[in-house]
């Protein structure tokens, strides 16, 4: 792991007044760049060729008088492959411009963790040595971590033999690398016929499925509590719920919307639904149901300090279902901004608006917590 000494030697030769906020073009970019735009950074976005036009022409920033009025996009780099902003010469660039990194989940996936661990040297706002814990299987995932300290999540079935009732088999979707292979099975029966059926279509393979995730499912909602913990405040507390979504994913949401005999008349190809994730959608929570939210952040906070120093900084999103007895089971974590944020861009969301009195984006929240940061000169405390 790069040493935070340096990095903090890196942004302490930055021009405090010409900070620019960086992130990869994609995933949640903006939602970064538009609460970059709102607390008064430029932006520059990093696009892979023939992804770049939402960014460049369609988000594109306008200014007039020495003011943005139009748009959250200053500027775009772009590249034939997104691993290329992770150059040498590309980093000397981005410190050039005094760049800080807002890391989402494209940035790890198409980004080896191995090079943004020991050769990324620009200032990443969050925690770094955390990107990690969402490579699912990994000796110390976010499994691992909610295990140290009793946070729940679905009971694992280690053998497909095992299934007995309704679980999901989480491994990769062998054609769209980033997105999912998941299918559910009710018995071991059902698991060999579906998991057989993705095989032949090219679905997923057999490597991925031996080495796949089998859970029991929870039936119930879906909540991703997008959360922020700042390691700088001083007098309110510091973990906040800046909002809730929930995601739609093909083909699934179109399965559920079919009358169960169409459901029970598709064909082969049709027939077991696809996880990819399309879209997000804002939610609240059940008013009694936020101190059990709350108690989630603050002990995946704790366990955070505990085991991966300094803690988790900045956004992070617990992704939860809640069963029929109230009860939250955590599902997937991400270290970083959450997907679904993009819901929260130029309107916030009502917890986040009615903890600020203002619109309040977790992008808006990252860019707020690198201005404070920076006035109380403890710039080094929010980056790694």
């Amino acid at each position: 792991m790069l040493d935070r000494q340096k990095i903090a030697e890196i942004a302490g030769a930055y021009d405090k007044n010409k900070i620019t906020i960086g992130a990869l073009a994609s995933h949640s970019a903006i939602d970064a760049a538009d609460g970059a735009a709102e607390e008064g950074f430029k932006t520059i976005l990093y696009a892979q060729k023939g992804r770049e036009a939402t960014y460049a022409r369609y988000f594109k920033s306008q200014w007039a008088e020495n003011k943005r009025v139009r748009g959250c996009v200053d500027e775009v780099a772009t590249y034939s492959k997104y691993a290329e902003l992770a150059t040498p010469q590309e980093q000397k660039k981005m410190r050039a411009k005094n760049v800080l990194f807002i890391p989402n989940r494209s940035f790890s996936s198409y980004i080896p963790l191995e090079t943004i661990e020991h050769e990324f040297e620009v200032p990443i706002v969050g925690s770094r040595n955390m990107l990690a814990t969402e490579e699912r299987g990994s000796k110390r995932d976010y499994y691992w971590l909610l295990e140290k300290v009793g946070l729940p999540f679905p009971e694992r079935i280690t053998d497909p033999k095992d299934i007995n009732e309704l679980s999901i088999i989480k491994l990769h979707h062998a054609q769209k690398k980033l997105e999912r292979g998941f299918f559910t099975a009710s018995s071991h029966k059902e698991y060999k016929e579906k998991s057989e059926r993705l095989l032949k279509q090219g679905v997923i393979t057999q490597e991925d499925l031996n080495h796949a995730r089998i859970e029991r499912y929870i039936i119930g909602p879906v909540f991703n509590l997008d959360f922020f913990y700042s390691p700088i405040e001083e007098e309110m507390e510091k973990l906040e719920l800046i909002g809730v979504d929930w995601r739609f994913e093909t083909s699934l949401d179109g399965h559920v919307r079919l009358p169960a005999a169409q459901q029970l008349a598709l064909g082969e190809k049709q027939a077991i639904p696809e996880y990819t994730v399309c879209g997000h959608n804002s939610a609240t929570l059940r008013e009694s149901l936020l101190d059990a939210a709350f108690e989630l952040g603050e002990k995946y906070v704790q366990a955070t300090q505990e085991y991966y120093n300094p803690g988790i900084i900045g956004a992070f999103c617990l992704q939860t279902c809640v069963d029929k007895d109230l009860k939250f089971h955590i599902y997937d974590v991400a270290p970083r901004i959450g997907g679904g944020t993009n819901v929260h861009v130029a309107v916030g969301h009502p917890y986040g608006n009615a903890l600020w009195r203002k619109p309040m984006s977790s992008g808006r929240r990252t860019a707020m917590e690198i201005r404070r940061a920076i006035e109380a000169d403890r710039l080094n405390e929010v980056i790694t």
